[in-house]
């Protein structure tokens, strides 16, 4: 697994852990580890996943701020993963 994704996967956790993030925003970063996890799909596949996934909630007006910037920086590492 690529240090990008194992980087994105720990702050991942951290959003989805924290009970102060709306559970819509919580419930789509563990859909996003629970991707980035899979085997079955290329590594390039997984990260072009869940970046569309994060895309579609960074634009939630109900997120934290802090929550978004972690979006934004897992966004900013998985654009860094190729196959």
């Amino acid at each position: 697994m690529a240090p990008q994704v194992r980087t994105a996967i720990e702050i991942l956790k951290q959003i989805a852990d924290d009970r102060g993030v709306p559970r819509n925003i919580r419930r789509v970063a563990t859909e996003a580890i629970e991707i980035l996890m899979d085997n079955k799909m290329s590594t390039g596949l997984r990260a072009a996943t869940v970046i569309s996934k994060l895309d579609e909630v960074s634009t939630d007006p109900n997120m934290p701020l802090f929550a978004r910037t972690k979006i934004w920086q897992v966004t900013s590492l998985l654009e860094q993963v190729k196959d």
